[in-house]
């Protein structure tokens, strides 16, 4: 099954025809769920009406208390590297609509850059399901969000058989296919050619962020949607794109998403965490990073 939301693409594979029905259920729950807690696009939004209320401590819904709870992990793993508290330098950077309207400007006018306040602006009381803003602070939860939700459907359906969920180059896999452990493709950007080499992978995530898509023009520059939370500019990485696997989507995105900001020390924050990773430079060549799965011929 293939589909689309938030701009993106996405694809839902089970291992037996029995499970779809199921399965899209779960995708199409989460999906709601995270894009009415989540989506800071929709004035209507959780966070959106918890960036309009820093200072104050709000309830919030189980979806949003998962969302900033994997946003928080996400952002400890990474020490700090994969920030929710970016938006002001989003937003600092023209990044204030939708990314569709955003690329068709031909020059946006960014502000100063704004350094993210950290996750020590974040206070989540999970006892009474409330949160609690500095009063500089705003949140974008997008990438950990995505993850999020391939992760929860991956691990609804992962009883009933093997499954694959991937959203805009997130990738959640329990299990086996019809056939043996699943075989992945890995590519480098958000065009699917069918030429991408593949991996056999069965269990975790797999995430791929790169410094190249979803850019735009700011001046001279070409700016991208990977925030470097210690100066509020966007990232100018050695490499063009990372691809992690780990043992969940939300912690392969997180370490693909630092990998960018890490630079040449990537490959060590990588392997140290007990992750692999396959980082590609501008220029096209591949390093392996730690027990990378696998791999396939790629498709002739």
């Amino acid at each position: 099954m293939n589909f689309q939301i938030w701009g993106l693409t996405g694809s839902l594979t089970t291992q037996n025809e029995s499970q779809m029905p199921f399965a899209e259920e779960r995708l199409w729950h989460w999906i709601n769920e995270i894009d009415a807690s989540c989506n800071r696009f929709r004035s209507d939004s959780e966070i959106s009406r918890l960036n309009r209320h820093q200072g104050q401590t709000v309830a919030i819904s189980e979806a949003l208390e998962l969302a900033l709870d994997a946003a928080l992990r996400a952002g400890a793993a990474t020490d700090g590297l994969c920030d929710p508290t970016v938006l002001p330098a989003l937003l600092a950077l023209g990044y204030d609509r939708d990314y569709d309207e955003l690329a068709r400007q031909v020059d946006v006018v960014a502000k100063a850059p704004v350094p993210a306040p950290g996750l020590g602006a974040i206070t989540l009381d999970r006892t009474r399901h409330t949160v609690t803003l500095a009063r500089d602070c705003q949140l974008d939860l997008g990438a950990s969000a995505k993850a999020l939700v391939v992760d929860l459907v991956a691990e609804d359906v992962a009883p009933y058989g093997g499954v694959v969920v991937e959203l805009g180059g997130d990738i959640a896999v329990r299990g086996h296919g019809p056939h043996g452990p699943w075989v992945i493709g890995v590519g480098d950007s958000l065009t699917i050619t069918g030429r991408e080499p593949r991996i056999s992978f069965s269990n975790g995530g797999i995430a791929t962020s790169s410094a190249t898509t979803r850019t735009w023009r700011v001046g001279s520059r070409t700016a991208n949607h990977i925030i470097d939370p210690r100066t509020g500019t966007f990232a100018q990485s050695t490499y063009a794109t990372a691809t992690v696997t780990a043992s969940s989507c939300v912690i392969a995105n997180a370490f693909a998403t630092a990998a960018l900001l890490w630079g040449e020390d990537a490959g060590y924050y990588i392997s140290q965490a007990g992750w692999s990773g396959r980082l590609v430079r501008h220029d096209g060549s591949v390093e392996f990073v730690g027990g990378w799965p696998r791999a396939e011929e790629t498709p002739s």
